[in-house]
């Protein structure tokens, strides 16, 4: 990621706010008053948000708050592992705003031109693995160690899960040969959760809620933080909307949303 890359919410939620007021000179309505706050339908029309798949349960609720705040807006989440969702952007998909949960894949987008509307992506979350295996912990796991002589899944390298768990492994000292290699954390947890798995590593937030399925954090996972970055792209049908989102996902609503879905700050 760039070192223009902002890390200080606070920071960023004033530069996006200043950037709605700029972006308003292009359209026909005003922008709004404040980020995530009620805009009197100041941004309309469709707002489509591509996010990691570990982002689908929070983003749908940011969305609703969002749309609640701005009610012309037609707000549709589209998740799935960062690494397809990339490739989706990269051959044209129709996306306004991109959240990554890494970011080697939004450096992609910024390597191929895909540039945000008018600041650089902005870091507003964070999120570490845990292992995770069927109640009832069939396989009798207990730490990392275990994984190499189990059935276990894991995200396929490419993915932000999986880039996160073989350093975690590395850092460990532990050889897993994975029964399946998945693109999105969703995936693992899924499979784990059927039984198909003795053993997953997903992300913490995956797991809050579940009752089909065990937790245990394991050694060196706080060492192991993905940081999530999200943006504007410069190919944004609905550059306005697009703006207010990322304003919105920044403010203290957004980011209390995040916080009860489990999200650690940037």
């Amino acid at each position: 990621m760039n070192r223009s890359l902002r890390r200080t919410v606070t920071v960023v939620v004033t530069a996006a706010a200043l950037a709605l007021t700029g972006c308003a000179a292009g359209a026909e309505s005003p922008a709004p008053t404040a980020a995530g706050e009620a805009s009197d339908g100041a941004v309309s029309g469709e707002l489509t948000v591509y996010a990691a798949a570990s982002l689908s349960g929070a983003f749908d609720e940011i969305g609703a708050a969002f749309t609640e705040a701005n009610p012309d807006v037609d707000f549709s989440g589209v998740y799935d592992g960062s690494s397809t969702l990339v490739t989706q952007l990269l051959e044209g998909a129709p996306a306004d705003v991109f959240a990554s949960a890494d970011e080697a894949n939004m450096d992609k987008l910024e390597d191929a031109a895909v540039a945000p509307v008018s600041v650089d992506p902005v870091l507003f979350a964070s999120n570490t693995l845990v292992i995770a295996v069927p109640t009832g912990n069939p396989g009798g796991v207990e730490t990392l160690d275990d994984l190499a002589d189990v059935t276990t899944v894991l995200c396929a390298p490419e993915v932000p899960c999986g880039a996160a768990s073989a350093t975690l492994l590395s850092n460990a000292d532990v050889t897993v040969e994975a029964a399946s290699l998945e693109q999105n954390v969703t995936a693992v947890l899924t499979k784990v959760a059927a039984g198909e798995a003795d053993a997953g590593l997903v992300y913490a937030t995956d797991v809050i809620g579940r009752d089909d399925v065990e937790v245990m954090v394991p050694d060196g996972a706080d060492e192991v933080v993905n940081h999530y970055p999200i943006a504007a792209l410069s190919e944004a049908p609905n550059s306005a909307a697009a703006e207010a989102f990322v304003a919105f996902v920044l403010s203290d609503e957004g980011q209390r949303i995040l916080a009860d879905f489990g999200f650690g700050t940037p």
